[in-house]
């Protein structure tokens, strides 16, 4: 599932097509448009040049030259590519767009559960209210206070795109596993050390993610360790845990997150 670190890859991909001019729209499948048919983005964009996109949490920005803003959520297997034109689609290519008929940017995505809408200023507001503040760049006292706030268990707090956005499954686990914090842990309960550890843990994870593009699966993270027959703990050996919590496998190390 895309988490912040994919999306901002995808803001990568945005700036390398470059500030060009959508000269062609082709919806291939209208199931990942929302809120938009398509034949009111092709007249609403075609013609219009890509502004500078910009990301929060989850969901990517990319305004569009005297017209309201493409707005991107990835849901669980989207993805955005920049190529040729002449490049043959891909079986779960759904938009198309050419920019000045030398690239193609296409949204890619094979279970449709999210999509692409087109925001004026208030509809992109009403999404930003929705959302708590960006992970990458909340502090320590921010995170502890909007976290201990919550009822429930930590893991779920931290997944939870109205506390903070940005955060999914593997980098909840990853950060917790870090920060020596057990998943089900009740968030009014974490100490302030506690807190500590988490937010150092979860500045370190995704500034390594960003730079990655996604969560790495380094043999050295819990990430890499995941999806093993026999799953061990990549810093004490043991063997990992794995449970459901909040709808989300969970991953954990009983001995280093007591």
């Amino acid at each position: 599932m895309p988490e912040l670190p994919d999306v901002e890859g995808f803001r990568r991909v945005l700036s390398d097509c470059g500030r060009r001019c959508v000269t062609d729209i082709e919806v291939c499948d209208a199931g990942v448009l929302r809120g938009v048919t398509a034949k009111r983005l092709r007249k609403e964009g075609e013609g219009r040049r890509l502004g500078e996109a910009w990301r929060h949490g989850k969901w990517l920005f990319v305004p569009l030259d005297g017209c309201p803003t493409l707005v991107f959520h990835f849901g669980m297997t989207g993805s955005l590519w920049c190529c040729s034109p002449d490049e043959p689609f891909a079986g779960h290519d759904r938009l198309v767009l050419t920019l000045d008929d030398t690239r193609s940017l296409r949204y890619r995505d094979q279970r449709k559960l999210q999509g692409v809408q087109l925001a004026d200023e208030s509809a992109v507001d009403r999404i930003l209210e929705r959302l708590g503040p960006d992970a990458l760049t909340v502090g320590r006292a921010e995170l502890t206070d909007r976290l201990s706030a919550r009822r429930g268990a930590v893991k779920s707090a931290l997944m939870d795109q109205s506390v903070i956005a940005g955060l999914g499954n593997l980098l909840c686990d990853e950060i917790l596993w870090r920060a020596h914090l057990a998943p089900r842990t009740p968030a009014r309960s974490v100490g302030e050390a506690a807190y500590r550890r988490l937010h150092a843990a979860m500045g370190r994870v995704l500034r390594t993610s960003v730079r990655a593009g996604c969560v790495p699966p380094r043999r050295s993270w819990l990430t890499g360790r995941r999806e093993d027959s026999e799953p061990r703990c990549p810093r004490c050996g043991r063997p990992l845990c794995s449970g459901r919590l909040a709808g989300r496998r969970t991953v954990w190390c009983s001995h280093c997150q007591p």
